[in-house]
């Protein structure tokens, strides 16, 4: 739904478009990038454990699940891959039940507010983390 809700706080960017730049990016500083996205709680789950196979970094926007759900919570701490938070808006400036993030506390950091620029910031981020 990027793009179309609530563009006023999500942004116009859709998914496909910042894919896209990701993937530019990411070949730019010599990265392998994989993407997925899903509405489904067990979905994101089920990638967060298939990635301990190949990943070195998860970039992650848990969305609504940041604030509601400790399967995700629990998913990324026992993959053990170092995991950045992603939020198009600044959940902080939001209403106050978005500022409790399940995922926070086992996250390497937390990136938001800055609109599709975020994912991008992410990935600079996740290039750090891995290291040269």
């Amino acid at each position: 739904m990027l793009g179309k809700r609530e563009p006023g706080v999500y942004g116009h960017a859709t998914l496909e478009e910042i894919d896209a730049m990701l993937a530019k990016e990411a070949e730019r500083m010599g990265m392998e990038l994989k993407t997925f996205q899903s509405n489904s709680e067990g979905a994101l789950v089920t990638a967060i454990q298939e990635a301990m196979g190949w990943a070195d970094v998860l970039i992650i926007n848990p969305g609504a699940y940041t604030h509601t759900s400790v399967a995700l919570r629990d998913a990324i701490a026992g993959a053990g891959i170092p995991t950045i938070e992603v939020h198009l808006s600044n959940v902080h400036a939001r209403e106050a039940f978005r500022h409790h993030s399940y995922i926070a506390p086992v996250a390497k950091g937390q990136i938001m507010g800055f609109g599709a620029e975020s994912y991008r910031l992410a990935l600079l981020a996740a290039k750090e983390v891995v290291g040269p």
